[in-house]
């Protein structure tokens, strides 16, 4: 991939895409399908760790407009694609935690998400997919944020995201605690601020 990088204002050259320098690089499970049925968990923040979505009370989320804001849109997930369910989630003051589980029951489906396209690679989205998912969700989310804040094109999110395949039931039923228990733990979160 070829980038152009201005040196002088109407001077440019051509450079390489090298993900040493440029830090792009993916975290994701190298030939994995993740459009293909099974549980994922989600861990997304917020630039700079900000606490943008409320506060922890009485170990207790309060969630602020923004809060809600989040809440909302990952709600409107579900609404968006049949195929999905959603499991434990949580918004914290500066990150947001979910279990999403993908549901494909046809037998056209299945067949679809086996084959090589539907691998996410690097600019080439692959439809109903978790990374795909996670961009429409923090895509909803950045531009109501920016609408209340008037502030068009801001950042909301960090440009990435955390996720882990759940692999079994005593996996999937650790990350629940995990989540249901996030806000009484808010102070040993390495995410506290």
């Amino acid at each position: 991939m070829r980038t152009r990088h201005a040196t002088l204002p109407g001077d440019e050259i051509d450079m390489q895409y090298n993900p040493k320098i440029h830090h792009r690089y993916s975290i994701r499970l190298k030939g994995y399908n993740y459009s293909q049925e099974g549980a994922y968990f989600i861990t997304i923040c917020v630039q700079q760790k900000k606490c943008l979505f409320g506060t922890i009370k009485n170990a207790k989320i309060q969630l602020n407009n923004l809060g809600k804001v989040v809440a909302e849109e990952w709600r409107k997930t579900l609404d968006l694609r049949d195929y999905l369910k959603l499991d434990a989630w949580v918004v914290m003051p500066n990150h947001f935690h979910g279990i999403i589980q993908i549901e494909k029951e046809s037998s056209v489906e299945k067949e679809s998400i086996s084959s090589d396209k539907n691998i996410e690679k690097f600019g080439k989205p692959v439809s109903g997919s978790i990374p795909s998912i996670i961009r429409s969700f923090k895509s909803a989310v950045t531009k109501r944020f920016n609408e209340v804040r008037q502030t068009p094109g801001g950042k909301l999110w960090q440009r990435n995201y955390w996720e882990h395949v759940i692999r079994n039931e005593t996996e999937l039923k650790h990350f629940r605690e995990y989540i249901i228990n996030n806000p009484a733990h808010w102070k040993l979160d390495k995410l506290f601020r």
